[in-house]
């Protein structure tokens, strides 16, 4: 069982950046793949970046490729996304999420969810 609880959202004008942050509880977070998603009002939530249980190997949607980066810690038990430049079509909700899978870019690839933070970024 893997508990995750996300943080860092906020209001951002467009152009700015932030970090969330994904706090796991257990002792098997090394073992888990860590992901990121996003859902906006009135569309489905969708991948937005991938990383391995080493963290050697990271993979995102097109859309945020360049702008964002997934790393891990897993000393810390933490799986943060940094987001720059960011556009206000990246306003959604952003959940962290766990699997065991390898290159997992589906949401129902994911087993464990967090409850995910706000961000909006203003124009």
């Amino acid at each position: 069982q893997v508990q995750l609880v996300e943080s860092g959202g906020g209001l951002v004008q467009a152009g700015g950046s932030l970090r969330l942050s994904c706090a796991a509880s257990g002792r098997t977070f090394s073992s888990y793949a860590m992901g990121w998603f996003r859902q906006a009002p009135g569309k489905e939530r969708e991948f937005v970046a991938h990383i391995s249980r080493s963290g050697i190997s990271t993979y995102y949607a097109d859309s945020v490729k360049g702008r964002f980066t997934i790393s891990r810690d897993n000393a810390k038990n933490t799986a943060d996304l940094q987001m720059n430049s960011l556009k206000p079509e990246d306003t959604a909700v952003y959940y962290c999420a766990a699997t065991l899978k390898f290159r997992a870019t589906h949401r129902s690839e994911y087993d464990y969810w967090g409850q995910g933070t706000q961000v909006t970024v203003s124009s």
